[in-house]
């Protein structure tokens, strides 16, 4: 098994891995909470106040490590992004810009919640984001590759890259570029991907596709215990498909599986 193996188990049917993880009982309950409930979040101060929904929607934009700050995300929200100014264009977040302009209660006052961006966006990006952390559980580098795939567009400089850690991950693993060189002075950083890059290329699927080839390669070699065992979704898979078989898996083989190791047993 490898790294590009999962990955690519999950890009190639994301639609199926989508619709099997928004079905998953926790994630549905959520779901429901969440759109029987946004509706009547007026202000960015229900917002906070609703840790369900406050909680909901900080996952889905990837912030869940940040619900302790109710009371910055509450300014983000109040200030929204039409100033320069403003808390959301300062903090170097684009995390935090996208909740932003999703929730603008600036722009939008109590219609915000109101908005696709609000209701169905969040409710996609919740489940997506739900996927890709069940998939690093089983293996880091799974998760890192959906997450690039998702938000290699957003790439147009070196800057964009270091404002996302993940990206960087992504981006350094690639380039074979160490973790430590993060400590240097920022514009060198971005200096030295503006060299080896071309930006571009991240609009292209066929080419993202690529670097993401050389990521799970260049991965699973740093990492070469990471994919020893098969994801849990690599598992699903294997499942679903005895079911539809009259050839089944034996307990044997998915424990042969289970010991491979890079490279060979």
């Amino acid at each position: 098994m490898s790294t590009f193996t999962d990955y690519m188990t999950i890009a190639n049917n994301l639609s199926r891995y989508q619709t099997m993880t928004a079905a998953d009982p926790t994630v549905a309950q959520a779901t429901k909470y969440f759109q029987a409930n946004i509706g009547n979040i007026k202000t960015a101060d229900d917002f906070v106040n609703n840790t369900r929904i406050f909680n909901y929607v900080m996952t889905a934009f990837g912030l869940s490590d940040m619900t302790y700050a109710k009371s910055l995300i509450k300014q983000v929200l109040e200030q929204g992004t039409s100033r320069s100014t403003a808390l959301a264009n300062t903090l170097n977040n684009p995390k935090i810009l996208a909740l932003a302009q999703a929730f603008n209660f600036s722009l939008y006052g109590d219609q915000t919640t109101q908005t696709t961006a609000a209701t169905s966006d969040a409710v996609n990006q919740y489940v997506m984001q739900t996927l890709e952390t069940n998939e690093g559980n089983q293996n880091p580098g799974v998760e890192l590759a959906l997450y690039f795939q998702q938000n290699a567009s957003k790439i147009t400089n070196g800057y964009s890259i270091l404002a996302d850690k993940n990206l960087l991950t992504v981006v350094q693993t690639t380039l074979g570029i160490s973790s430590y060189t993060s400590a240097q002075n920022i514009d060198l950083q971005a200096q030295q991907f503006d060299r080896v890059l071309k930006y571009s290329d991240f609009q292209n699927p066929t080419k993202v596709f690529n670097f993401l080839e050389r990521f799970t390669a260049q991965y699973d070699f740093n990492n070469p215990n990471a994919s020893a065992a098969p994801s849990s979704s690599l598992v699903t898979t294997l499942f679903d498909a005895s079911s539809s078989s009259s050839t089944s898996i034996s307990v044997n083989l998915l424990m042969s599986m289970q010991n491979l190791k890079l490279g060979g047993l």
